[in-house]
């Protein structure tokens, strides 16, 4: 295998960071990963600190590259996907963020977002980002650094401070502070990015209150990025591709035709479909936004966000503690007859589409004292197919009943959970051989910027299936676990303590 043009692809995630090097025929040449600490210092509030975010991102940078060169890899680029909606705000002189990062998760500006929308901003937010005015998007978390920083806002006015989602602080500090940027996907998730125009929109800033001088400079997913510094791995590398990791998910899993459908499975869910060059406007609170920019062709997706999926496993690891590996949970599942009546409804940080339900938290359904850990576990894998069923609904109201869905992420090496979700869906579900379809997607970003690839027909040709599971549950099973589900969803919602 020829390693010359090898992309680097660092994939910074909700609880971990990653960077996987690729050869030029997408396979892997070297990973590295590093966890590291969530914050709640209240209820319903989720952080990161910047520096652990920077830290373990050059860390396993660097581990990767180092890999990779005892192989003979030389680096050719590198291709950044990132959480998004993740917000940090920084200052321009010392590249040091003046507060924690605040996640995508997080949920303390609920009550001003309520506020905006009963000022009458929803329309105008809607119409231009697609989104909804909701806690989730990046918009209310600057205002609210702003705010609740002492000297913040002064700070904003006088042009010494920087917002950027993640992808921008990370390139910030991987160019030494010479590149201020972001691409359009992420943009798209700000609330403040008018997704028609391709353009930030003053009308949004001025409802949010966020200068202007803080913002990154948009560009194309597969763009220049500028080099990094020299120090960081012995010579500079183009950094040339960006996505959000959703729509990187959607890349790599080379939905490029309007119609193509993706779902990810990582700490959260987010289920893309390809509209093509139309931003089509949902009536079930799915959210419109940018799947890519590729040399001057916009096309836009569909999306449905369930913000709690491989989460809910990691809960039953770290929380309850009644596993200590999520593979485990395969084994717990096929254990358990298919009646077991346990419901897990994971709203630990709400819900999302299509119920948009900031306050809800989660709820478990169906306890007897027969209840096992196994139970839970099942229950748990059984929650994160179940709401995307709820997401699947949502685009048939809309007129969209796609036939197959194109899965990856970390949850979907488990086979019981893509055959449950085969059968719970009723349509086929198709597993990629190569699983990092995020990472997978930076790199062919970069590769595109670069040269390595000469158009998305090149990468689509390249596109490999591991497994299809077809559907095997039968009707009346299906409704009526689906039965089930909807009355443990709106127990939840009508539950106020």
């Amino acid at each position: 295998m020829p390693l010359e043009n090898c992309i680097l692809s660092i994939d910074q995630g909700t609880t971990s960071s990653r960077a996987i090097v690729f050869a030029p025929d997408s396979s892997i040449v070297a990973v590295a990963q590093q966890e590291f600490a969530q914050h709640y210092p209240n209820d319903g509030w989720v952080e990161h600190n910047p520096e652990d975010i920077w830290a373990s991102t050059l860390s396993v940078c660097q581990q990767a590259v180092a890999r990779a060169s005892e192989q003979g890899a030389k680096i050719a680029a590198i291709g950044v996907t990132n959480q998004r909606e993740t917000t940090l705000v920084w200052d321009k002189t010392t590249g040091k963020a003046i507060y924690n990062a605040i996640v995508w998760q997080d949920r303390r500006t609920a009550e001003q977002c309520r506020k905006l929308q009963g000022e009458g901003h929803l329309e105008a937010v809607q119409g231009r980002t697609g989104l909804l005015l909701d806690p989730y998007f990046s918009a209310s978390k600057v205002a609210w650094i702003l705010d609740n920083v002492q000297g913040a806002r002064q700070q904003a006015e006088a042009n010494q401070l920087a917002f950027g989602t993640v992808d921008s602080f990370l390139i910030w500090r991987l160019t030494g502070g010479k590149v201020h940027a972001t691409d359009v996907t992420n943009a798209s998730r700000t609330n403040l990015f008018n997704i028609h125009d391709l353009c930030w929109d003053q009308h949004l800033l001025d409802i949010f209150d966020v200068p202007t001088s803080m913002l990154p400079q948009v560009k194309e997913c597969a763009d220049d990025y500028g080099h990094t510094a020299e120090e960081l791995f012995g010579y500079a590398i183009p950094i040339a591709g960006v996505a959000g990791d959703q729509q990187a998910a959607s890349i790599g899993q080379c939905c490029f035709k309007q119609g193509d459908i993706k779902s990810t499975y990582g700490t959260g869910c987010f289920v893309l479909l390809n509209t093509g060059e139309k931003a089509l406007q949902s009536k079930n609170k799915l959210l419109t936004t940018v799947a890519y920019t590729i040399k001057g062709h916009t096309h836009y997706a569909l999306e449905g966000s369930i913000f709690i999926a491989g989460a809910a496993v990691q809960w039953l690891r770290d929380g309850l503690k009644i596993i200590k590996s999520a593979t485990e949970t395969e084994a717990m599942a096929n254990s358990i007859a298919d009646d077991h009546g346990v419901f897990l409804v994971p709203a630990f940080a709400g819900l999302g589409t299509p119920y948009w339900a900031p306050d809800a938290r989660g709820a478990i359904f169906g306890l007897t004292r027969a209840t096992s850990d196994a139970h839970l576990a099942r229950a748990a894998l059984e929650s994160v197919c179940l709401q995307t069923a709820d997401l699947l609904q949502a685009m048939s109201e809309d007129g969209v009943n796609p036939e197959k869905l194109r899965v990856d992420g970390g949850m979907v090496a488990n086979s019981w959970v893509c055959q449950f979700l085969a059968g719970i869906l009723n349509v086929t579900v198709e597993r990629p051989k190569v699983m990092e379809t995020t990472a997978l997607g930076a790199a062919y970003l970069a590769g595109l910027q670069v040269g390595i690839y000469q158009s998305t027909e090149e990468l689509a040709s390249m596109n490999q299936i591991d497994k299809r599971f077809e559907p095997q549950m039968d009707a009346a099973k299906r409704a009526k676990l689906l039965k089930g589900w909807a009355s443990a969803i709106q127990s939840t919602l009508g539950f106020n303590p």
